[in-house]
């Protein structure tokens, strides 16, 4: 088959590799047909590396993605070869103590799509995983529509671990693709305001198509005074999506005493700093978002249902071969780019 390999920081080379098989009975063999490029594949693709996984070279990169069944083991019974299915990327034990109390998303033995030492990616023509990791998706329903359920199933999860309660105050800060899948979340619910901020200008303009209550950019203006202007109690739930330093030390800043910051983003240093004395006089509340836990499927009926229509954040597409020229777009942040979208067909 071929693939999109990642043989050094910032090179790709489009390759013949072996066809994965089918070796367990729940195993099922899938035709990829769209990828989408995510900040954690522009970590291994500028740096090689998160934290601790380190990329190997070569290696395929990619978690968000759709595609067809073409083949399934003797013990399938969630799906049928021909298929169309939305995949969840995490592959968990289903044994350890994590995943007997159902934080499958912190599985001791967890193995991710395109996560280095684990599972090879899926910008490549085809990828096998578990029956759980396949999704059904009902025929209207775009490749494109079922890729974008991987994000927005981070940001189900992030808003319902969130004390959200009704008309409570938000702010995300970073709305790239995670973040504006957290601001589709949250127009879902009895939100009293939403407050966001970015650097770059093109995602502020997406942002506003959702009628933040504000929305500015920090390396312009002050974010502190100018949402304090509008939330003099300050907020209740921040999303910090883009994993920047500054954005921490803001999130703390503006929220009340008593709030919660939610942890979404990922930074690409091993350390961040808290403005402690602020943080333990308020009392803030930080919690960790790992990924997803049961959320896939609720993703699926959002955009199934129409409540929530991400169609606008995919801004660019390129074919499997042109894959160094759409991480090289994505890296520099060039065009206006959301999000972008690898078609493997």
């Amino acid at each position: 088959m071929k693939a999109a390999l990642l043989t050094a920081p910032r090179q790709f080379e489009i390759k013949e590799v072996p066809d994965p098989k089918i070796v367990n009975d729940a195993d099922v063999l899938i035709r990829i047909k769209t990828v989408g490029v995510c900040g954690s594949d522009m970590h291994y693709y500028t740096t090689g590396r998160i934290g601790s996984q380190i990329v190997q070279y070569p290696f395929i990169v990619g978690h968000e993605a759709a595609g067809v069944v073409e083949k399934i083991g003797n013990g399938v019974t969630r799906v049928r070869p021909g298929q169309r299915i939305a995949i969840e990327p995490a592959v968990s034990c289903g044994k350890c103590d994590q995943c007997k109390s159902g934080r499958e998303n912190t599985c001791r033995k967890l193995r991710f799509l395109g996560a280095p030492q684990q599972l090879d990616g899926a910008q490549c023509e085809y990828v096998v995983l578990p029956q759980e990791n396949c999704f059904p998706i009902i025929e209207s329903m775009t490749f494109e529509q079922a890729t974008l359920c991987e994000p927005l199933a981070i940001a189900v999860y992030a808003v319902e671990r969130s004390p959200l309660a009704d008309g409570a105050s938000a702010a995300i800060l970073g709305v790239g693709p995670i973040g504006m899948s957290v601001f589709h979340v949250l127009r879902t619910r009895n939100v009293r305001s939403v407050c966001v901020t970015d650097k770059i200008d093109a995602r502020l303009e997406a942002a506003r198509k959702l009628s933040p209550k504000w929305a500015g950019n920090p390396d312009r203006v002050d974010v502190i005074k100018e949402i304090g202007e509008i939330e003099p109690f300050q907020m209740d739930v921040i999303y910090e999506c883009s994993g920047d330093q500054a954005a921490i030390s803001q999130a703390v800043q503006l929220l009340k005493p008593g709030g919660t910051l939610m942890i979404v983003g990922i930074p690409e240093v091993d350390e961040v700093s808290f403005l402690i004395h602020e943080l333990r006089r308020k009392e803030i509340t930080i919690v960790n978002v790992r990924r997803q836990n049961h959320c896939t499927q609720k993703a699926i009926d959002l955009l199934t249902s129409r409540k929530i229509n991400m169609d606008s954040l995919v801004t660019h597409r390129f074919p499997l071969e042109e894959t160094p020229k759409a991480f090289d777009l994505v890296a520099n942040y060039r065009d206006g780019v959301m999000k972008t979208m690898i078609r493997i067909d």
